[in-house]
């Protein structure tokens, strides 16, 4: 699996990467998330034209997995990581979360954050083996709490979340 940064051209597929990631949702009963359109192009567009998005390629340079990320309290922010189920069980995910481990050290960004459910394998069990610890409530940055609280009101909160941060 090669990564590289993302193409304009690339983003539409990459919402079909995230709706055929997230059908999985539906096996552990979370089946809004599974229906949950995910990021448009023009969303994509932002993080691909700041130069926080990834994706992981096969043999023939088509995209079968995804990370954007987002500057948030000085970090960096993982905003979405999704893979297609064709290419899962491969360590794609762990490869695009250390290419942008090695992206915000070499940009000397001290962490990584993101927000995930606490309950689901390939979440946050999934993101401590790969060296992301929870965040207590006094722990979280002005900016992590607004997005907790963006996910609130999108619904999220019907499912155990937290945040996790992984030190460079």
């Amino acid at each position: 699996m090669r990564i590289r940064p993302a193409r304009r051209q690339d983003l539409p597929g990459l919402r079909d990467i995230e709706r055929a990631a997230g059908r999985s949702f539906r096996d552990v009963g979370m089946p809004e998330v599974a229906d949950d359109e995910p990021p448009s192009v023009e969303e994509l567009a932002r993080h691909q034209r700041a130069c926080l998005a990834w994706v992981a390629v096969d043999a023939d340079d088509v995209p079968v997995g995804y990370l954007v990320a987002e500057p948030v309290d000085g970090n960096l922010h993982v905003e979405q990581v999704s893979v297609h189920p064709r290419a899962a069980r491969r360590g794609v995910g762990r490869q695009l979360l250390e290419h942008l481990a090695a992206h915000a050290r070499a940009a000397g960004v001290p962490a990584l954050t993101l927000t995930t459910f606490t309950d689901v394998p390939w979440n946050a069990p999934y993101y401590a083996r790969c060296g992301f610890v929870v965040l207590d409530e006094p722990e979280l940055t002005p900016g992590l709490v607004a997005i907790r609280a963006r996910e609130a009101t999108h619904g999220l909160d019907r499912w155990p979340r937290t945040c996790m941060r992984r030190d460079l």
